[in-house]
């Protein structure tokens, strides 16, 4: 059965808001949340950018059942794996077997902040690739050490562990990284209702869960629904590498001067009150061979699209 989600943006809300919008998410019939883990938000507008394992810690006292995932995790640069396999493992530990770690190759805009090289696509999978070893080697409670190509851990120990290793779920926008994640993860994270990711991960032999965010928002009119996807996620409708390779929110702003109104309507974005279009957007995510797909509600009306989707789009789906 298709899992249904909804997306906790740490690019617009703070620590508190999105404590409340799980619980809320929670109480609406959401089976999980998907929170991400920025360093900056894409563009000003959005405005917030806190410490997602902080978040994911209070999220884990405020909720009961629903499913949590982080998506997704750049594990390599601006936080050392060992950081991250620590996070990981408290996390999980809080959640019992309600976690998902959703892990990614990163974006330059949250990576370049310690000062590192931003490096290519392949570079960075190999370090990804290298991040996951460590990680799955400290998950065991074992003393471990490691001098590889990109990281060097001496005799670290994490006392605190899950029983099992946590479930990792690798991102991937195309065919390539896909069939990484077959070989390397227990899953696929994509972005919109992509069918080649999909294909190319169950070609490589994928059978895990296959994870995907639909952006779009709810509002009164499609007028103010557009509106607001302009003003708060206009990166959205910036296209090819650029959202991997932009350092800063400003050149997001910059970038996002090309994007007009028209674009955001011919984007694919799910805007506006009608349910059958958000019931559509779905569908359409399901047919293409994902079996668990979120919503993400663009801008500062988080209540009133929880409510419309307990009440217009959920029910279609029970």
């Amino acid at each position: 059965m298709t899992q249904l989600g909804y997306t906790l943006s740490s690019e617009e809300h703070g620590p508190n808001e999105l404590v409340e919008y799980a619980r809320r998410a929670e109480e609406a019939g959401f089976d999980f949340v998907s929170i991400s883990d920025h360093f900056h938000p894409w563009v000003s507008a959005q405005g917030e950018s806190p410490f997602v394992w902080s978040t994911l810690g209070a999220i884990a006292t405020a909720t009961d059942d629903i499913e949590v995932g982080v998506g997704v995790t750049c594990p390599t640069i601006r936080i050392h794996p060992v950081n991250v396999a620590h996070a990981v493992a408290t996390v999980d530990e809080m959640f019992g077997d309600r976690f998902t770690f959703g892990v990614g190759t990163g974006e330059n805009l949250n990576e370049h902040v310690t000062g590192e090289r931003w490096p290519e696509h392949d570079v960075r999978l190999e370090m990804l690739e290298e991040a996951m070893d460590v990680m799955r080697t400290l998950w065991t409670g074992e003393t471990t050490s490691h001098r590889g190509e990109h990281y060097t851990v001496e005799n670290a120990r994490l006392y605190t562990v899950p029983d099992e290793q946590p479930t990792t779920i690798a991102s991937a926008f195309g065919p390539q990284t896909a069939r990484w994640a077959a070989d390397h993860s227990d899953g696929l994270w994509c972005s919109g209702p992509k069918t080649e990711p999909v294909d190319a991960y169950e070609d490589a032999g994928g059978d895990g869960p296959r994870y995907t965010q639909l952006h779009g928002c709810y509002a009164e009119t499609e007028d103010e629904a557009i509106d607001t996807v302009y003003e708060y996620w206009p990166n959205g409708s910036i296209p090819g590498e650029l959202g991997q390779e932009l350092p800063t929110p400003a050149h997001f702003e910059q970038a996002a001067q090309m994007v007009e109104r028209e674009d955001i309507a011919e984007s694919g974005t799910t805007t506006g009150p009608d349910p059958e279009a958000h019931i559509e957007s779905i569908e359409q995510a399901v047919d293409a061979g994902y079996d668990h797909v979120y919503f993400h509600q663009v801008g500062p009306q988080q209540e009133p699209a929880l409510e419309f989707y307990e009440e217009e789009v959920l029910p279609s789906f029970r």
